[in-house]
């Protein structure tokens, strides 16, 4: 298993990523941008990626404001925000890619296609709880520069957390279909996806890919029963 230290720092942090389009914190103070601003038209040359994570933090965080008691009373309605707002902008096959390693190579067309759905389910069960825990952390984002024909790039970023230090971000973006996407996210020189790499090379090492997938299966289960067992429990 992943180290407990990096495994609670990831999620402290990852709500950045998820507010900010990849993969939930706070922008606040950030000029809030109109989302047909970043928009891609055919043919069009694709906008800034640092605008587009400022306006779907933009987005999400007048959702968690105004809906801020209802997500209280009913945790699990944070699953719409992040499948509606937040997985559109990110690149599961490259993420899933990252994750596994050279194994992605030795996996069948079907095992790559369910280990894509499994692991996107495992980061947003695992990570998206944290937008309940919005508050006063701010996200800094600094321009990017693009060359012509850029197709890969970071967008550097700074979480301001009241009372604390502040913790360094890169989001790593590619270009797909003419519109950025995140396949990634470094939180204080810790990769989100590689992060996971090292458990599931080990997985796959005792029990194949097909064990891989049913350890990640199993695990996303044990995450499911027990939202639905808290809720029950709370309601």
């Amino acid at each position: 298993m992943q180290n407990t230290n990096m495994i609670r720092k990831l999620k402290g942090t990852f709500g950045s990523f998820i507010v900010a389009g990849a993969i939930v914190s706070a922008t606040i103070g950030v000029t809030s941008v109109q989302a047909d601003s970043v928009a891609v038209q055919p043919g069009s040359q694709p906008g800034s990626p640092a605008v587009l994570l400022e306006t779907i933090s933009q987005q999400v965080i007048t959702i968690l404001k105004k809906d801020h008691d209802l997500l209280q009373k009913e945790p699990n309605r944070v699953y719409g925000i992040i499948d509606e707002y937040v997985l559109p902008h990110l690149d599961e096959v490259t993420m899933a890619k990252l994750a596994l390693g050279k194994n992605w190579k030795k996996a069948t067309k079907k095992q790559k296609q369910v280990f894509v759905t499994e692991f996107k389910n495992l980061l947003v069960r695992t990570y998206s709880k944290s937008l309940l825990e919005f508050s006063d952390q701010k996200i800094k984002f600094f321009p990017v520069k693009l060359a012509a024909g850029t197709k890969k790039t970071s967008v550097k970023a700074e979480v301001i957390q009241p009372g604390g230090p502040s913790i360094p971000m890169s989001y790593r973006v590619r270009l797909k279909k003419n519109t950025w996407k995140v396949y990634d996210i470094k939180i204080d020189g810790i990769s989100l996806v590689t992060s996971y790499r090292g458990t599931f090379t080990q997985e796959v090492r005792k029990s194949g890919m097909d064990g891989l997938l049913k350890y990640m299966h199993d695990k996303n289960s044990k995450l499911v029963e027990h939202d639905e067992t808290k809720t029950k429990t709370e309601s």
